[in-house]
């Protein structure tokens, strides 16, 4: 992936307060350095484990707030909140990749 690929687009979440998750190219870089590749986080979403969870949540809201820990955004959701953060999150990341054509055509 480079960085023309990456269409940044912010799909909104409530935690704490209305937040909005974005996978730009330092989330996905987040991603590619944690898991080995945007696939094997993806993977891991659709698992919903605890851990992959919290760091992709995390990756996709320190946009707004660089100060934030995974730890931290780890005290804004509980086990009953992980299905309904699960869609918005794989939306997001989904969202920011090239569509499947413009992949083909390069």
């Amino acid at each position: 992936m480079s960085a023309s690929d990456v269409r940044v687009k912010k799909v909104a979440v409530e935690l704490d307060k209305p937040r909005h998750l974005c996978y730009d190219m330092n989330a996905f870089a987040d991603l590619e350095e944690k898991f080995g590749s945007v696939q094997k986080a993806f993977d891991a979403l659709k698992s919903e484990k605890l851990s992959a969870v919290r760091y992709i949540l995390w990756a996709g809201l320190t946009h707004e707030d660089d100060k934030l820990t995974e730890r931290g955004v780890g005290k804004l959701f509980t086990l009953g909140d992980i299905p309904a953060l699960v869609r918005p999150m794989m939306d997001a990341i989904t969202s920011s990749l090239p569509k499947a054509d413009e992949a083909k055509n390069e």
